[in-house]
């Protein structure tokens, strides 16, 4: 599979977005659970994307950590070489979402994914959100503090804009080393953030790189052309979508959420499909 680069480390260039495994009403089984995670390895993909709230309500709060360390601990194979980027700064007061960005949490937090990770270190960290009650240069020391401190290799933001991300740079420094923004064909507002991380060298991992679990299964018909160009190679939209991706930029590393074992085979596939300048050109309009 084609790789990229996170920070000082070579991955897949399409890893797994773990989330649907957890959060989802008629989410898979634990042993089906694993086997996407399983499928996802044998096809290549180096990096799994996971955050400590990924779970239906508070009181199953780190359900896809653990399910994510389980997974990997199952592998027949070698997993030595996969990436796992946690989240954290999300909260949840039974099904709901909220925030603390706050120093205090994130260190507990952080402290909290390295238990259900089962390890010494994280490989990728990142701020799940910015917190209007905590001042983003707070939250962006805290993981300074954590990489200092040696509880995170390599340190991310989401969600952030250009001015947030610089000062991001400023005060992380060279541990920063991603953004994960929304991004998709029917979202483009992230652009300029996608540009900026190309500009200095920092990998842009697009989250619901198919608009979300909500819109995924009407893509076809919410960007015909993307449906066109699929037909056109006998591939699904979904390839399509994120082989656009991937021409977007080097830096790009999408994730897309998976399910089913199938529906990761074919997103890795991705990485292989090479778009012609003209049905780039189609896609881009």
């Amino acid at each position: 599979m084609q790789q990229r680069r996170i920070g000082d480390q070579t991955v897949s260039a399409v890893g797994l977005g773990a989330m649907p495994l957890s959060t989802k009403d008629d989410r898979p089984s634990p042993e089906d659970a694993q086997a996407v995670v399983h499928a996802a390895l044998d096809a290549g993909v180096t990096l799994i994307d996971t955050a400590d709230a990924y779970a239906r309500d508070e009181a199953e709060f780190g359900h896809n950590e653990e399910l994510v360390a389980a997974a990997l601990s199952s592998y027949g194979g070698s997993a030595g070489s996969v990436l796992v980027a946690t989240k954290g700064g999300h909260t949840r007061r039974g099904s709901d979402w909220e925030l603390d960005g706050s120093p205090a949490y994130l260190r507990t937090a952080c402290e909290d994914s390295l238990r259900r990770l089962g390890v010494d270190a994280i490989g990728l960290y990142q701020f799940h959100r910015p917190d209007p009650e905590t001042p983003w240069e707070e939250s962006m020391g805290a993981l300074r503090q954590l990489a200092d401190d040696g509880l995170v290799r390599m340190v991310g933001i989401s969600n952030a804009d250009v001015a947030q991300i610089d000062v991001a740079r400023s005060i992380v420094g060279p541990a920063l080393v991603s953004v994960q923004n929304q991004f998709s064909p029917g979202w483009r507002f992230s652009a300029d953030e996608l540009a900026h991380c190309e500009a200095h060298g920092l990998a842009f991992i697009p989250w619901s790189p198919f608009g979300g679990v909500s819109a995924a299964g009407s893509l076809s018909s919410s960007a015909p052309a993307f449906a066109e160009v699929a037909e056109e190679l006998g591939v699904s939209v979904y390839r399509v979508t994120l082989a656009w991706h991937l021409a977007q930029s080097e830096v790009v590393v999408p994730i897309p959420g998976a399910s089913r074992p199938s529906s990761i085979e074919d997103s890795a596939a991705a990485a292989d499909l090479q778009l012609t300048p003209d049905q780039l050109a189609r896609l881009s309009s």
